[in-house]
C-alpha cells in the first residue's frame, strides 16, 4: 500500500510538473497572438496578458491526455534512472500492479477535470467571449435557450434587436411564433413585430402573417398597428453565424449540459454535437487512463537496454494516434456517420486494449 502512494505522488507531482511549463508555454504563445489580433490604444501588455490568463483553462483542458502522456513518460524515466523500477520488479512485483496507483491517479484526475475544471473552463470561455468582443468591437449575434423558445439577438451599430421564437428548425434559419423587438440606442424601443413565421433570406428575415406596432413616440401603438401578409426585416445573420451563436458545447458546464440539450431539442434544433462532447465528457478518465497505460508500456524497461529515445518517440506517436482517432471519432460523431456512445468510448478503449496488449507481451511474452 505504502508504494502505491509512493507511485501516485511520484506520478502527480509529474503531472503538475508537465501542467505548470504547458501553461507557461501556452501562456507566451496566447499573449503573442492577443497582441497581434487586437490594436489600439486601450488595448496593451495588461490586456493581452488577462485575456491569456482567461484563456488558459480552455487550451490547457484540450490538451490535457497529451499532459499526462507526458507526465507518465517523466515518471517511468525517472523511476528507470534511479532503478526503483528495477528494484520494485525484484521484489517480486509486477508491472501491471505497478501500474494501479498512476492508473487510479490518472482517472481520478479524470474525474476531477470533468466535475470541477469543466465549469471553470466553461466560466473562463464565456468570460473571454465577452471581454474579445469588447476590444474588438464586435456586434455578434447573442443566442440563449430556456424554457420559454429561443431568444435571438442580432446587432449593428444603429441598434439592437431581440428576436424570440417558440420553436425553429434544426440550422435556425425558420422560426415559428416570432417576435422582433426593435431598441434605439438612444431612445429605447422603436417597434415590435410579431408573425407565425420567419425565414431567413439573403436580405433578412422573410415573415409572413405578421403584425407590426411602432412604439417610438405613440401613446397608443394600437391604433397605428398595421397587419402585413410578408414582411422583410433586414438582417446580416446567417446560417453559420446563429448555428455558432449556440458557442461550443465546451461554453457549457457539464452539470447544466444536459439540461441544454433537452432545452434545444424541444426548441427543434439538434443537439448531436452536445450530445457527442457530453458523452466524450464522461469518457475522459478512461482517455487518461489509456495515456498512462500507453507511456508505461514504452518506457517501464530499464535504460540500460538501450534504445531509451525511441521508445519515447514510439510513446509518442502512439499517445498522439489515440488523440488523433478521438478527435476524428468526434468530428463522425457530431456528423451523424457514427452512434455517438461509439465516437466517445472506442477511442479510449482502443487505447487501453491495445496498450495493455503492448504490456503484456512486452513483460510476460
Amino acid at each position: 500500500m505504502r508504494l502505491h502512494i509512493y507511485f501516485a505522488r511520484k506520478f502527480l507531482r509529474s503531472f503538475l510538473l508537465v501542467f505548470g511549463v504547458f501553461l507557461g508555454i501556452t501562456l507566451l504563445i496566447d499573449m503573442v497572438e492577443q497582441i497581434r489580433r487586437y490594436s489600439g490604444e486601450s488595448f496593451g501588455l495588461p490586456q493581452a496578458f488577462e485575456l491569456s490568463l482567461i484563456n488558459a483553462p480552455a487550451n490547457l483542458y484540450r490538451i490535457m491526455p497529451l499532459v499526462v502522456i507526458l507526465a507518465t513518460l517523466a515518471l517511468f524515466l525517472g523511476l528507470s534512472r534511479t532503478s526503483e523500477m528495477v528494484v520494485t520488479r525484484a521484489s517480486g512485483r509486477s508491472a501491471l500492479r505497478s501500474l494501479v496507483s498512476p492508473v487510479l491517479t490518472a482517472m481520478a484526475l479524470g474525474v476531477l477535470a470533468v466535475t470541477v475544471f469543466n465549469p471553470i473552463v466553461a466560466a473562463t470561455a464565456k468570460r473571454y467571449e465577452v471581454l474579445s468582443n469588447r476590444y474588438s468591437s464586435n456586434t455578434a449575434s447573442v443566442l440563449s435557450l430556456n424554457e420559454e423558445g429561443l431568444w435571438l439577438r442580432q446587432g449593428s451599430r444603429d441598434g439592437q434587436t431581440v428576436i424570440h421564437a417558440v420553436r425553429a428548425n434544426l440550422d435556425g434559419t425558420e422560426l415559428y411564433d416570432v417576435s422582433f423587438l426593435a431598441f434605439d440606442d438612444e431612445s429605447g424601443p422603436i417597434s415590435r413585430i410579431e408573425a407565425a413565421s420567419a425565414r431567413l433570406e439573403a436580405d433578412g428575415w422573410q415573415l409572413r402573417d405578421a403584425k407590426r406596432w411602432w412604439l417610438a413616440g405613440e401613446t397608443n401603438p394600437e391604433r397605428s398597428a398595421e397587419r402585413l401578409d410578408s414582411l422583410t426585416v433586414p438582417s446580416d445573420l446567417t446560417r453559420d453565424s446563429i448555428r455558432e451563436s449556440f458557442g461550443t458545447p465546451s461554453a457549457i458546464p457539464i452539470w447544466d449540459l444536459p439540461a441544454f440539450i433537452a432545452r434545444m431539442e424541444e426548441a427543434g434544433f439538434s443537439a448531436l454535437q452536445h450530445r457527442v462532447w457530453f458523452w466524450m465528457e464522461i469518457a475522459q478518465p478512461l482517455m487518461l487512463a489509456a495515456m498512462v497505460l500507453i507511456g508505461a508500456g514504452f518506457t517501464m524497461r530499464h535504460t540500460r537496454f538501450g534504445r531509451t529515445g525511441l521508445m519515447i518517440l514510439m510513446a509518442l506517436i502512439f499517445g498522439f494516434g489515440v488523440f488523433f482517432l478521438k478527435n476524428f471519432a468526434q468530428v463522425l460523431g457530431e456528423n451523424g456517420q457514427i452512434p455517438v456512445l461509439l465516437a466517445a468510448w472506442i477511442p479510449p478503449l482502443a487505447g487501453v486494449l491495445m496498450s495493455l496488449g503492448l504490456l503484456f507481451h512486452t513483460e510476460d511474452g
